[in-house]
């Protein structure tokens, strides 16, 4: 069985018996955060059904957005733009930047993900076009904690969110679940 027939095979019997917590809740009802908040994490696949019951976060509860090593590389690049749509359309007033400790991100580098692209056939001439943005994100990332402190400077300092909006920032023990404060967006 493919992975994609497992994925819709395991929706089918989802669907068949679905859980009373997603029966209760009624999606439709609207699609704005209720707790109004934006979630910014890593995509690590130890943080899924994790990182949202550690925090006490519900569906329907806030915006979640992920990258790679919970990043941001540009003034308008789509962790923005997402944080600006929550924002000023769905009525987000608080942001928490979460990285997590162990991250895979803090051990790669530009030159080594090159290498695997191009074993993998990616031409020479595309990894050209992102070779320095590859390289700024990439070989500067190296501690997850100080990876938070400058993506809430980034985002707090960013000339399209407002200064009414606190932007904290934790990290994550995908362990223990445990959360520490990095940033108190309260207090810059």
């Amino acid at each position: 069985m493919s992975i994609l027939e497992e994925i819709l095979d395991a929706n089918h019997r989802f669907i068949k018996e679905l859980p009373d917590e997603y029966i209760d809740y009624c999606p439709w009802t609207s699609k704005m955060p209720k707790r109004q908040l934006a979630i910014f994490t890593c995509m690590d696949t130890r943080l899924v059904d994790f990182l949202e019951p550690a925090l006490g976060i519900r569906r329907g509860e806030a915006k979640v957005i992920k990258n790679a090593g919970n990043s941001v590389t540009g003034p308008f690049e789509a962790t923005i733009r997402s944080l600006v749509v929550s924002i000023f359309e769905l009525g987000v007033k608080e942001i928490f930047v979460i990285g997590h400790m162990d991250c895979g991100i803090a051990n790669a580098t530009s030159k080594g993900l090159t290498r695997k692209m191009l074993d993998r056939g990616i031409s020479p001439d595309a990894i050209k076009m992102v070779e320095k943005e590859l390289g700024d994100w990439l070989d500067h990332f190296h501690h997850p904690i100080d990876n938070v402190e400058e993506v809430v400077n980034k985002i707090f300092t960013n000339p399209l969110i407002p200064k009414d909006v606190p932007v904290h920032g934790l990290m994550f023990n995908p362990q223990t679940g445990e959360v520490k404060i990095v940033v108190n967006g309260y207090r810059i």
